[in-house]
């Protein structure tokens, strides 16, 4: 999260072990931003598997969760307040993800 604050509108970081692996922003949509951070990480080599994803906004829809559990991540933490927050914990429990609502959003423009 501390890495997500800094990052523009749309962000998603992946980490693990006290490392940013992958960085999506400046997406017009969050599922693009999530499709971003994993190619980057990809590119760089780095392994996805057993992450943590940041976001500085809510997830809108299930896409997102869906994009980031497929890259190998296992937790999410965001602010949570989406119209549809419902439909994204199923999709994370369906998936296996933990996900934590800091309440706290850090969308930057």
């Amino acid at each position: 999260m501390r890495v997500a604050k800094y990052v523009k509108s749309n962000a998603i970081v992946f980490s693990k072990d006290g490392r940013t692996l992958g960085i999506g922003a400046g997406q017009m949509s969050r599922v693009d931003a999530a499709r971003v951070a994993e190619f980057k990480a990809k590119e760089a080599r780095l392994s996805l598997a057993g992450s943590v994803v940041a976001s500085d906004a809510f997830f809108p829809f299930r896409d997102g969760i869906d994009v980031v559990a497929r890259a190998g991540a296992k937790a999410v933490i965001q602010p949570g307040g989406s119209l549809r927050d419902d439909e994204v914990i199923a999709a994370a429990d369906e998936h296996g993800l933990a996900m934590v609502f800091t309440g706290v959003r850090h969308f930057r423009h």
